[in-house]
């Protein structure tokens, strides 16, 4: 029975990580989030009452904390998506993003080493996991033919993903160093139910059903891997109990789309017309393309992505007209 502490666990991927978890498995999971702005514990009512899930206020950064939460509730497998994770507000707020992206991680990796080292040594508990949701956006920004592998140089191009970056670089040296189990998983851009509306696929269908105009940064023609939230929490459930200690596995979803057709084709399932779609400055350090190769996980664990993009997005937009309240929308006239 695993006793695992999801971190960042009311926003979007940690949410559906959770509720996937519970579904499939009895393990006991404490989940820790601060409840920033991008969380929401709606996304949780299903298992709020769980016996065997506990939630917990509280930030990654409170050290006194998160040694209260390993001693009490034998934490033998930490799983932390908790981040900052809105390009925008790092260009305008980097040092929000070092605090909880970079430090926050090594408060979580102190604990981890403290709490699972047998006689304060390089040696380890049994089935004990430390496993860091990263992104693509480490690598930086690719060309036309490339594919972002496992082996390819970290290049982060904003505050956002060099925070990120640094995380990483965190987790794989307590690995080196002490011996620290870990696996590093680094996915695409992330879709689906739950998502806050700042995020471009939410933030498009709120636009478009208010019909005020689609903000579209530059000509529209940066590309983007897209990956259904459900198969990242599969491949994360994979990665816990197949992972080999100190790998990297990339998570991609075989769907890269240009944002402006990705806007066209969520204006064309809400019956909205282009002439919505405004073109605005682009965002400053703006990567122009990511493309996440995937084989490692795919012939090593065996995991394969399962939703189409025009599938999963469908059905992501058919999940936000029946919940508009996500969406700070309350007039439910604006779906019809």
């Amino acid at each position: 029975m695993l006793n695992i502490l999801v971190t960042g666990g009311a926003g979007f991927i940690g949410s559906n990580f959770i509720n996937y978890m519970l579904k499939n498995y009895t393990y006991n999971i404490i989940n820790i989030d601060v409840l920033t702005y991008a969380a929401d514990l709606r996304n949780l009512r299903k298992v709020e009452n769980a016996s065997n899930y506990r939630f917990i206020k509280g930030t990654i950064c409170d050290r006194t904390l998160i040694e209260k939460l390993f001693k009490e509730f034998d934490i033998d497998t930490v799983i932390n998506f908790a981040a900052e994770s809105h390009v925008d507000r790092s260009i305008e707020y980097p040092d929000i993003f070092i605090e909880t992206n970079v430090v926050g991680t090594q408060v979580l990796l102190n604990a981890a080493k403290k709490h699972w080292q047998v006689n304060g040594k390089c040696e380890y508990k049994e089935n004990v996991k430390f496993i860091q949701v990263s992104t693509d956006e480490v690598y930086g920004s690719l060309g036309k033919e490339d594919f972002f592998t496992e082996e390819t140089n970290l290049a982060p191009n904003s505050p956002y993903s060099a925070s990120k970056a640094a995380a990483d670089v965190l987790v794989r040296a307590y690995h080196n160093t002490y011996g620290l189990p870990m696996n590093i998983t680094r996915c695409s851009n992330n879709y689906g139910p739950n998502q806050y509306s700042e995020k471009l696929i939410p933030l498009m269908i709120k636009s478009a059903l208010e019909e005020v105009p689609l903000p579209v940064y530059g000509d529209g023609m940066h590309i983007r891997d897209w990956l259904h939230v459900l198969d990242h929490c599969k491949a994360i459930d994979i990665v816990l109990h197949k992972g080999k200690s100190g790998q990297v596995y990339n998570i991609g979803g075989n769907n890269e789309m240009k944002n402006i057709d990705v806007v066209k084709l969520i204006l064309r399932y809400l019956g909205k017309k282009e002439t919505l779609i405004k073109f605005v400055p682009d965002r400053l350090g703006h990567d122009r393309r990511y493309a996440i190769d995937h084989s490692k996980i795919t012939s090593e664990l065996g995991w394969i992505p399962t939703y189409s993009f025009e599938e999963g997005l469908k059905q992501t937009v058919n999940w936000y007209m029946e919940n508009l309240p996500w969406l700070n929308i309350d007039n439910p006239l604006l779906s019809h």
